[in-house]
């Protein structure tokens, strides 16, 4: 499925949500789900990650069975153009299931493997690659951030192998803007290298986020150049993989970025 180390994989970001932060609302039905979809792939998207949750700061968790109705038949409908990798964005493991038995290849965990302890089941069993996010409740961190986020995964991992996951499918994330404040996710973002001894796949979600906003002072859509900013120094650290909401620009940035950084010599 993935060839990590020959190029930068672009996951296109699809929320099929009313209050997302950045496009909350835009792709809530089916037909427009489909074809922003269909439009990343186009624009070269290797992943569209479709999410019906919103999990920015000061979202309402919504029930599974809400989760379920908003994303099921989108992933559904997606999935019958056949050429699109899909990538369910849910923490729940019931959720997962039912993506993955209507189309999705991925799971996309946003609290790693520890908030819904049935997931590891759901992914072992699956035999799929799962990215595991760091993940906490408040921005508050006793330690130096990245042994903190190093504990974490040391965590998920012992979660993950203790459940039968295959190491060959495990993909962290540090989780920018989750759990931390815009200096944390600036430090993170300098740092990235440093995930590079943990010896798994990095995947970079720093699309349009407020740390971006704070640097810029602009609105999240027009983020696009602070994201690709971001999409370079990230490849720049070792980064497999960036989660984007505008896939050509940040395609474009990648292929020139890896044609510097990802040379045979």
């Amino acid at each position: 499925m993935f060839n990590f180390g020959s190029k930068t994989y672009i996951m296109g970001i699809l929320n099929v949500t009313p209050d997302s932060f950045s496009d909350g609302g835009d792709f809530t039905e089916i037909d427009s789900a489909v074809n922003r979809a269909i439009k990343m792939k186009q624009e070269g998207a290797d992943i569209i990650d479709i999410g019906a949750e919103s999990t920015r700061p000061g979202s309402i968790e919504v029930d599974e069975e809400t989760e379920i109705k908003r994303l099921i038949p989108v992933i559904s409908e997606i999935s019958k153009s056949g050429d699109l990798l899909i990538s369910v964005d849910t923490y729940k493991a019931k959720v997962a299931e039912l993506a993955l038995d209507n189309g999705a290849k991925i799971i996309n965990d946003v609290w790693g493997l520890q908030r819904d302890k049935d997931m590891a089941r759901v992914a072992a069993e699956r035999n799929c690659p799962v990215i595991v996010m760091h993940n906490q409740i408040e921005a508050i961190y006793k330690k130096d951030i990245m042994e903190s986020i190093k504990d974490f995964f040391h965590e998920t991992m012992d979660i993950a192998f203790k459940a039968g996951i295959k190491r060959e499918n495990l993909i962290i994330d540090p989780g920018l803007g989750f759990g931390k404040t815009s200096e944390h996710n600036i430090e993170i973002m300098g740092r990235l290298s440093e995930l590079k001894e943990l010896n798994f796949p990095i995947l970079l979600g720093a699309s349009r986020k407020s740390m971006l906003g704070k640097i810029l002072d602009l609105p999240p859509k027009e983020r696009v150049e602070g994201t690709i900013a971001t999409t370079v120094i990230g490849i720049m650290q070792g980064v497999d993989i960036v989660r984007v909401h505008d896939v050509k620009e940040n395609l474009r940035a990648s292929m020139v970025a890896d044609a510097i950084y990802r040379r045979k010599v």
